[in-house]
């Protein structure tokens, strides 16, 4: 928590979340899928329950923060969730299935499958960004794709290369804003990166270095306060 806490701190509106959920139906904002490598112990989370997990701390220190927590610590802030599992997407549902976050919320996935049915349920009341069968639709098109394409679709989340080819240059940036879509970099912690990343036009950049990010912003005069970057 004191990592979204800090980004909030320094005027960002908008943070996102890696989310797994527990062995007894717990949403966890947690990036890893164990606990070995910030917790020091060992366990999967969805082989646990929230009680077996409560006490473990995230470097020592802070407890791994539930979903919830996030969503009420920060009711100002716009989040980008990523369920990572097929596992997490039932008790995402009925979270979004009480209809009080749907304007606070951009949910993405490395699964299709999960987004479709997200989108199935939801429809164009829920946010949410391109899974990795759009992406490649987007990047082989490039040119030829137009608004309203993508439905119910609302960022290309990415990262800068993948499989050793460039993903991210100006035609699929244009591609993207061709189609209505919002082009969203991962993750960007050079600052002179970020710089020839907003020279070509994105929209968002997701970093670990918020301070850094700002800097950048306000060379740019580009820094807003409540910044639309993530």
């Amino acid at each position: 928590m004191p990592a979204f806490q800090r980004a909030v701190d320094l005027g960002y509106i908008y943070l996102e979340t890696d989310v797994h959920v527990t062995a007894d139906g717990v949403l966890l904002a947690f990036h890893d899928d164990d606990l070995s490598r910030t917790c020091g112990r060992e366990g999967l989370i969805g082989e646990l329950n929230y009680d077996e997990i409560k006490t473990a701390r995230v470097n020592g220190l802070e407890p791994i923060p539930l979903l919830e927590d996030l969503l009420g610590s920060f009711p100002n802030a716009h989040i980008n969730i990523d369920c990572k599992s097929d596992q997490a997407l039932r008790p995402l549902i009925d979270r979004l299935s009480r209809g009080d976050i749907f304007d606070r919320v951009c949910i993405g996935s490395f699964s299709d499958k999960r987004l479709d049915e997200l989108r199935g349920r939801f429809g164009a009341r829920l946010c949410t960004s391109m899974g990795p069968r759009d992406v490649a639709k987007l990047r082989l098109g490039s040119w030829f794709r137009r608004r309203g394409e993508f439905e119910n679709i609302h960022a290309a989340q990415v990262p800068t290369s993948q499989g050793g080819l460039t993903l991210v240059n100006r035609s699929f940036i244009e591609a993207a804003h061709n189609a209505g879509l919002q082009v969203h970099v991962w993750t960007i912690d050079d600052e002179n990166e970020m710089t020839r990343l907003l020279d070509l036009g994105v929209d968002g950049i997701m970093t670990d270095r918020p301070e850094a990010l700002k800097q950048v912003l306000l060379a740019r005069n580009a820094w807003r306060g409540a910044s639309g970057i993530l």
